[in-house]
């Protein structure tokens, strides 16, 4: 419930491990994540995966915008989203979930992709979102983040 803080609850579980993992590492998160991580073996990041991906998703959050939901819909159907995130975006493996995702997060999140400064990216996600203006991003997290 935190600004700029991504929910992981119903993310999948080989995505939550790969994240917890890295958080621990030192590669993503930040430093109280990874003070928290820091000395937990995999046997609990497993189950702390598990038992996230077991959780009910997060209730889209806000008002819909019908303008800016209609050009991220566009979007995200333009750039192939559904490729990696599924149809509905629940997420799968390593991909996350995108749906009811905090829009805060998910514009700062893909900008941070867009412009090589997302530590531990993907570099396929970069390239994924080479080229999609800020004004685009902004309508792609906005409807993502109220997709149920």
């Amino acid at each position: 419930m935190t600004a700029g803080i991504p929910s992981i609850a119903a993310q999948p579980k080989i995505f939550t491990e790969n994240y917890l993992v890295m958080t621990r590492e030192g590669i993503r998160g930040n430093d109280a994540m990874q003070g928290l991580l820091k000395s937990v073996p995999d046997r609990e990041i497993v189950a702390l995966a598990v038992y996230f991906s077991k959780l009910t998703a997060r209730k889209p959050d806000g008002a819909v915008d019908k303008t800016l939901f209609a050009r991220g819909k566009q979007v995200a159907a333009q750039n192939r989203c559904a490729t990696c995130h599924e149809r509905d975006f629940r997420g799968r493996e390593q991909m996350p979930r995108l749906a009811g995702q905090r829009e805060d997060f998910l514009a700062e999140a893909m900008l941070a992709y867009r412009q090589y400064r997302r530590p531990g990216g993907d570099t396929l996600m970069a390239a994924a979102l080479y080229g999609i203006s800020e004004p685009d991003l902004k309508a792609l997290a906005h409807y993502l983040s109220r997709v149920k």
